[in-house]
């Protein structure tokens, strides 16, 4: 099989999966045709790139390819970035409430496309209201790219939703290279440049407002229960206290599955305690009345 798929397609620890942009298998193509639907006509040319290591490429070439996890880090808000139509916007437009941030490359071919689709489809199960209650920021990493190749993307993930959904509840923003590298810096995302491609973590992480990192997600899979609960995490509590404290009790975040899980056994045992505290609460009440009342006449 050409190219690294997802963890749950090969069976890799979800840290090791990277991406190079080669030729995907049949059925991939197809899977990717079905989701887009006519959106695909869409798809922005690729601009040609030049050929040749060139000197980003021999700088690059010692860095270390991998994700170095920062929860409770912030990312610099001040960064600028271009939108779709080429307008500058620092992060602290963008970012103003719980936000899933997916570090991709437009031009890439294999696990970005799937990820970014994979998203598209779990998003509208999500009942919270993008661009208000939440936002979700495609920031390329690639800086040779342009706004009208985001714009494309943009307009073919928001038609093969097939529901409607705000353009600006899910940005699509490209940077210079020294933004790039401060945001994924900030993260601990690492990536490097082999030939026209990228080789990088597939991975998304979850910020609140103020940019502190709540929550990594791990390869090109999203539940709707994971994502709804990492923004009830980067809500810091403004989504109200008794939803928050009921979510934290029922569900734990598995750092091993990279996934949140659903805590059986201690939602076992409140209920098995709170049953035999009513139950013993309903003896005592009527053994009292019992006593009360009065004898029956001889």
């Amino acid at each position: 099989m050409s190219g690294i798929m997802s963890d749950s397609l090969m069976g890799l620890s979800p840290k090791t999966l990277f991406c190079q942009r080669r030729m995907l298998p049949v059925w991939a193509v197809l899977a990717a045709l079905w989701m887009a639907g006519p959106a695909a006509a869409h798809l922005p040319a690729t601009p040609a790139k030049p050929t040749g290591p060139g000197p980003q490429q021999s700088r690059e070439a010692g860095v270390k390819v991998g994700l170095d996890e920062r929860l409770g880090a912030k990312i610099p808000l001040e960064l600028s970035f271009r939108d779709e139509t080429g307008r500058s916007r620092r992060l602290s437009e963008l970012i103003s409430g719980p936000t899933i941030i997916l570090p991709v490359y437009y031009g890439c071919s294999n696990v970005c496309n799937i990820m970014q689709g994979e998203l598209a489809r779990v998003l509208p199960a999500i009942r919270r209201t993008p661009g208000v209650q939440y936002r979700v920021l495609s920031v390329s990493i690639d800086e040779t790219e342009t706004p009208a190749q985001a714009a494309g993307y943009q307009r073919m993930y928001l038609e093969a939703m097939k529901v409607p959904f705000p353009r600006e509840g899910w940005r699509f923003l490209t940077g210079d290279a020294a933004s790039i590298r401060s945001l994924t810096g900030a993260a601990g995302y690492s990536f490097k440049r082999q030939g026209h491609d990228f080789m990088h973590p597939v991975a998304s992480f979850v910020v609140a407002g103020d940019g502190t990192i709540v929550r990594y997600l791990y390869g090109t899979s999203f539940l709707s229960k994971d994502l709804t609960l990492a923004l009830v995490e980067a809500g810091q509590g403004r989504v109200g206290a008794t939803i928050r404290k009921t979510a934290a009790y029922c569900f734990s975040f598995d750092p091993v599955q990279k996934s949140y899980q659903f805590n059986l056994l201690r939602v076992s045992a409140t209920v098995v305690i709170l049953c035999c505290g009513g139950f013993l609460a309903f003896l005592l009440i009527s053994g009292s009345k019992g006593k009360r009342q009065p004898s029956g006449k001889k």
